[in-house]
């Protein structure tokens, strides 16, 4: 290792080091060598092949998996309130049509994801939009193996991104056309931005790396914009700059280094809630810092997470305990700890709200950083084999990585066709809603909203968390929206319901079960209200009522 190089870098990491800038790939061997030292750096055919066709590999299998659940069902309900919410920004931006206030609940700012998967929607439909999630994580994978190759060595940086590529949540988010890959994305590259600047040359005018710090900011900044969630990995992402700061250069940088990604990324959120306004503000309210508990139990959520993450989390755990058994700097110690922790921040923070909503999205961020440190466990196993069974031991752990690819394929098609098949509903509640311009309450709309051109005209949707009314206002305020807050109030419904406010009903007793049988009483006593069609709908029925101007 050289003075200048970070010495919690691996000794051999062929990225970084005195050995890579004497090995074969850097150049021959030093004049004047032994006839048996100029054999010793004789490149290998293995070391003829160019140092990203592993990383290649990885993400051709990654690619192929996610692809074959992009087309496994219809949209979910918030891929379609996303896609919907992207071409209604569009309108507004381009013409100036009136929206509903998105900033007042959704848990990103609709204006950087929607607009972006409205486009792909446009171009190619919903399989265009889930193909976008697909090319960010992909890019999520390269950059998790350009990081750990930095952190600790190719070897590894192979295995960790092998790991992640084929984890279920990582499959699934790559044919799911929501926030989720973009932010994780941004998240990757802020990191990676952070490892950049610590392996940079230690001289005086970048020894503080401050503008790596500063576009590590901006990247993480960008992220929790995507995604409200991702600033529960911030304080991860900013140890990572001071651990790697440490022992050298330490001190004054290290401080400057944590410092300048701080400032950067609460200054520019501080400026987008600002510039946002009071919707905004009260959309980050809701669906984060003061978001409503559920009702799921804190075990149930340990234990739908460990069966995503459990494999990477005990091989990263491994490797917690291999740089203890080794001799470690303290500062790789701490890094590898770090990592691996942030795999259960997530989890537990779920847990806290006793909530399953979304978990399978939201923990993939957590074992991005954890698959760094599992593959260094990896890494060390097959180091630790005798030379002579060091090519059996790795050929055989690559032969092993069949047990998380099937488990992970298996899971993530699960995950992909966990919701009711919308084809047939779609279908006939279109044929119903073309019948007239009246105003409509369904259920859960965001589906038909994204399906149906009707959609468009937004005004006329009502669910059962709140009644739209003509002037787009809401009767439960700019904040109700599904997944916010609880049912709407059955006491207005039935006022409404009275006037034959709704031309179309439609309810399947499933999200709001008690507030759909007091709807369903009410329409019993207004005999203007005819039950027209009953849908099979996934396990349950979707259940039609229309009005007729005459009993």
């Amino acid at each position: 290792m050289s003075r200048g190089d970070p010495p919690w870098l691996p000794a051999a990491d062929p990225l970084a080091g005195h050995e890579a800038r004497h090995s074969t790939e850097a150049g021959p061997p030093p004049p004047g060598a032994s006839a048996g030292h100029r054999r010793a750096h004789r490149p290998s055919p293995g070391q003829r092949l160019p140092a990203w066709c592993p990383v290649g590999l990885v993400l051709v299998v990654q690619a192929a998996l996610s692809l074959w659940l992009v087309k496994a069902d219809t949209a979910f309900e918030d891929e379609a309130a996303y896609l919907w919410a992207g071409h209604l920004e569009w309108s507004h931006w381009l013409h100036g049509t009136p929206i509903p206030h998105f900033p007042a609940y959704f848990s990103g700012a609709p204006v950087i994801y929607p607009p972006l998967a409205a486009v792909a929607d446009s171009l190619g439909g919903l399989t265009a939009a889930r193909v976008l999630s697909l090319i960010f994580m992909l890019g999520v994978t390269l950059l998790l193996w350009a990081t750990a190759s930095r952190l600790a060595g190719r070897r590894a940086g192979f295995f960790a991104s092998a790991l992640f590529a084929v984890a279920s949540p990582t499959l699934h988010l790559g044919s799911f056309a929501t926030y989720d890959a973009l932010a994780l994305m941004l998240i990757s590259l802020a990191a990676w931005l952070v490892v950049q600047a610590a392996v940079r040359p230690a001289t005086p005018m970048v020894s503080d790396a401050t503008g790596w710090m500063a576009a590590a900011g901006v990247c993480l900044a960008l992220a929790n914009a995507t995604a409200y969630t991702s600033a529960l990995l911030d304080p991860v992402v900013i140890l990572l700059a001071l651990v790697t700061s440490f022992p050298r250069p330490g001190g004054k940088v290290a401080a400057i280094r944590v410092a300048t990604i701080t400032v950067v990324t609460g200054v520019l959120l501080t400026a987008g809630v600002l510039a946002g306004g009071s919707f905004y503000a009260t959309g980050v309210t809701s669906t984060t810092l003061a978001r409503v508990a559920g009702t799921d139990s804190p075990l149930a959520v340990l234990q739908q997470s460990w069966s995503w993450t459990g494999l990477i989390v005990a091989v990263a755990l491994c490797g917690v305990v291999m740089s203890f058994l080794t001799t470690e700097t303290a500062a790789r110690r701490w890094l590898f700890g770090l990592l691996t922790v942030a795999a259960l921040i997530i989890p537990a923070e779920q847990a806290r709200l006793h909530t399953l909503d979304s978990l399978a999205k939201h923990v993939d961020v957590g074992i991005w950083f954890a698959a760094i440190a599992a593959g260094y466990a990896v890494d060390k196993l097959i180091t630790a084999a005798a030379s002579h069974h060091r090519t059996v031991t790795a050929s055989a752990v690559v032969v092993a990585l069949a047990f998380p690819l099937s488990l992970g394929a298996d899971q993530a098609r699960a995950l992909a066709t966990a919701w009711p098949d919308s084809a047939s509903l779609i279908a006939i509640l279109g044929d119903q809603v073309n019948q007239g311009p009246g105003r409509l309450l369904v259920e859960d709309p965001s589906i038909a909203e994204y399906y149906l051109p009707a959609g468009r005209d937004w005004q006329r949707w009502s669910s059962t968390r709140n009644i739209t009314l003509p002037n787009g206002a809401s009767t439960g305020g700019p904040s109700t929206s599904a997944g916010v807050t609880g049912p709407g109030n059955a006491g207005t419904f039935a006022e409404y319901i009275t006037r034959g406010y709704f031309s179309l009903i439609a309810l399947n007793f499933a999200d709001t079960t008690a507030l759909d049988h007091q709807i369903r009483i009410d329409l019993k006593h207004n005999p203007r209200y005819h039950l027209i069609q009953v849908i099979p709908y996934g396990t349950g029925t979707y259940v039609l009522w229309r009005y007729e101007a005459r009993p």
